[in-house]
Order: C-alpha cells, then sequence, then structure tokens
C-alpha cells in the first residue's frame, strides 16, 4: 500500500498446479488458468526454460526499494524529506518535480515495503515475461507517476500536508495488467477461503480501494493514489492496443 507520514499463444503459460501464494491484503493461491491474452504484445509470447527465474526489471525493482528502504533508516532522513512526494504547496516540505517518480522507491515501514514487493514479485513476473523488459518498466513507472499525480490531486483538495511514499500505484498497476492479461486465472483467498478468478479480484480490489478512500476508513493510506496507478496503467494498454496506422 501507499502511505500518506490481443490473442492467446497455447505454449505460453503450462497448465496445472502452480502453487504459487499471493498476498492481497490477505493471502491468495494460484492454482489453475483457463484463458490468457498477451496485451498485444505478440513477440513476447514466449516464457524462459526457467520459470524461476526474477526477470531483470523485477530484480532491479526489489534491489533498489530495498536499498532505499535500509537507507531510510538513517539520519538525517535526507531521503524522505527530498524524494517522498509532498504537496505542491506544503509547509513542513518541498514539493520538487522528481518526486512524483522517487516516492515510489520509498516506504514507510518494513511491514509497508515487503507487502509491496512481494505483491510486485508475485504478480509482475510473468507481467515483464509477457510485455517485455522495456514495455514493462514504462508501464510500472506509467502507474508510479499517474497514481503520484492523483494523490498530488487529492492532497490539494484536502489541503493535506503529508508526503506520501510507496510503490502501491505501481502495484496496483501490475495487478490490473494481471487480471486483464490472464483474466480466468483462478486465485483462492486464504482468509476467506474464497475462490475466484483474477478478473474479480482485480475489480474487487479497485472497489474496495474505493470504499476506503470515500469513507476514510484508511487513515494514512493513500487509496486514491492506488486507483490512479490502475487508471493510468489502464489507459495506457488501450492506448498500446490501438491499431498503428501504416507510414
Amino acid at each position: 500500500m501507499a502511505e500518506a507520514a490481443a490473442g492467446s499463444h497455447p505454449n505460453l503459460f503450462a497448465a496445472g498446479l502452480t502453487g504459487t501464494v499471493l498476498p492481497m491484503r490477505s493471502l491468495f493461491l494460484v492454482y489453475t488458468h483457463k484463458k490468457t491474452f498477451d496485451l498485444n504484445q505478440i513477440r513476447y509470447q514466449r516464457r524462459p526454460a526457467d520459470s524461476g527465474t526474477i526477470p531483470n526489471v523485477i530484480f532491479f525493482l526489489l534491489v533498489a526499494n530495498g536499498l532505499l528502504f535500509a537507507l531510510q533508516q538513517f539520519p538525517p532522513y535526507y531521503l524522505e524529506y527530498f524524494f517522498s512526494l509532498w504537496p505542491i504547496e506544503a509547509v513542513r516540505g518541498s514539493f520538487y518535480p522528481w518526486q512524483i517518480v522517487t516516492y515510489g522507491f520509498l516506504h514507510g515501514s518494513v511491514g509497508h515495503v515487503v507487502f509491496n514487493m512481494l505483491m510486485l514479485w508475485m504478480f509482475g513476473r510473468e507481467i515483464e515475461i509477457l510485455m517485455g523488459p522495456r514495455r514493462f518498466i514504462t508501464y510500472y513507472l506509467t502507474c508510479v507517476v499517474g497514481a503520484g499525480l492523483v494523490q498530488l490531486l487529492v492532497a490539494y483538495l484536502q489541503n493535506g500536508q503529508y508526503n506520501t511514499v510507496g510503490a502501491s500505484g505501481g502495484v496496483f498497476g501490475i495487478l490490473l495488467a494481471f487480471g486483464m492479461a490472464f483474466p480466468n486465472r483462478m486465485v483462492m483467498l486464504l482468509i476467506p477461503p474464497i475462490p475466484m478468478k483474477a478478473k474479480y479480484l482485480v475489480i474487487l480490489a479497485g472497489v474496495f480501494e474505493l470504499y476506503l478512500g470515500v469513507s476514510g476508513r484508511a487513515p494514512g493510506v493513500a487509496n486514491f493514489a492506488h486507483l490512479g496507478g490502475m487508471l493510468f496503467g489502464f489507459l495506457l494498454i488501450q492506448h498500446w492496443r490501438r491499431p498503428r496506422r501504416p507510414h
């Protein structure tokens, strides 16, 4: 969470039990799937022989977020002052343009960074394989920036004076892409134990975040930023799907 302080390929994925655990406010277990499509990226349909490897961009993001979180623990805490996302009219801090990206590499607690990185690893590996590294990092950063823009708007409307950190905008964008790429992949909630398709998980996550944002029942959590990551990710996918005009 963020904290405020076009066709299928038969060889794309092997059928059967995967035994992958996915945390999403609770824990999920992926146990089967039925249908996939490739987000209009046909040239990235082939999966590496070793499906246990971590794709390059995912590996970089995991390492970068982990190292930066470690650096956040040491005074004088310049990282949060200069690189977390402050409101444009902040009193206690100062807004700088680069914060719209850098806030997504900082976190507020151990649980915060662990949860986000687990989500990124569980859902992001197949999406990076599907898109390829260049498009994946473009997509991820677009979701981070989009979430940041939404958070700036919310802070302006609420006259908020808090800074925001967290990769959740990018992670929720990845979750959206996963649900669109593998809509019928079955996931099971462990708490409570309810099986559902990935597309319904995405809808449930979006509705839940909207409810929390409107009701204010999750103070200190940038719920609208999560929705912003999903929105900008959806818009980018739709842009990529548009047929290209011949030159």
